[in-house]
């Protein structure tokens, strides 16, 4: 989906580790000016849906070691102005997926390879025959989020009622099904569930209802506010207008340890 990779990039991935002193290989790292997201502002939610298994693969995904959200230091400062703004108007903010590893997106590439693999299709993508997945653009070799800047993100009203885990196996309910019946996430409705690979996900739909699309312009107004660009395919989806990595695709791991102090 658009999702998986919002805009293609010409740079090599770029492996940000080196031998250890002991002669042995050290796990690649997050370049210094990566950091964790709860730092920055800790008010944000964090939903990490590939730590987990409420994904439309079905399980934790390749490099998410930890559900912890990491971000450029710029786009993490920008997303703290827009919980500030989010704040004053009576929400916060909730962040399902943020950098993203090469090696996840490779995952993404090969599960959308394997025809046998359906398990989540009820729930992320029921209208869509998974042999178009690459061909209708849900799912591509390279993703905007690998390079740090890019965030999924949605809106909670304040207070914040907590939202019941995902029970992996748990019957499945179309990602456009009324807000009633999707899966409850404590998210404001706006019109489909998170990685919904559906039309009814396009930012602006006209097939959602008036409350859904003001909360959908709602968000992206916020997010714009705080120099964030919108992928018109998902309504979730911005990246950071000034990224500080425009041209480059990570593979450390999303894990706090991967940072460097």
């Amino acid at each position: 989906m658009r999702r998986v990779v919002t805009m293609l990039v010409c740079g090599a991935v770029l492996w940000a580790g080196a031998p250890s002193a002991a002669g042995g290989a050290e796990g690649p790292r997050a370049p210094e000016r990566f950091v964790a997201l709860a730092e920055v502002a800790p008010g944000v939610l964090e939903d990490i849906r590939y730590a987990g298994a409420h994904n439309f693969v079905g399980e934790p995904v390749d490099g998410y070691q930890e559900g912890v959200c990491l971000l450029t230091r710029d786009a993490a400062r920008a997303l703290a102005r827009v919980q500030r703004a989010a704040t004053a108007r009576g929400y916060t903010l909730k962040v399902y997926d943020c950098y993203r590893p090469q090696r996840a997106v490779d995952r993404f590439v090969a599960w959308a390879r394997d025809a046998h693999d359906t398990r989540m299709k009820a729930e992320f993508y029921p209208r869509v025959a998974k042999d178009r997945l690459f061909a209708e653009g849900y799912i591509a070799e390279r993703s905007g989020h690998s390079r740090g800047s890019t965030v999924d993100v949605t809106l909670v009203r304040l207070p914040v009622v907590p939202a019941r885990p995902y029970l992996p196996g748990e019957p499945l309910v179309p990602c456009y099904a009324p807000r009633g019946l999707r899966f409850p996430d404590a998210s404001v409705d706006m019109g489909t569930g998170y990685d919904c690979f559906d039309r009814l996900a396009h930012t602006l739909s006209p097939h959602v209802t008036p409350r859904q699309r003001a909360s959908r312009l709602l968000l992206r107004e916020l997010m714009a506010d705080g120099g964030f660009v919108n992928l018109p395919e998902e309504w979730w989806h911005f990246t950071y207008r000034d990224e500080p990595y425009p041209g480059r695709v990570f593979d450390f791991p999303v894990a706090r340890a991967s940072l460097r102090r």
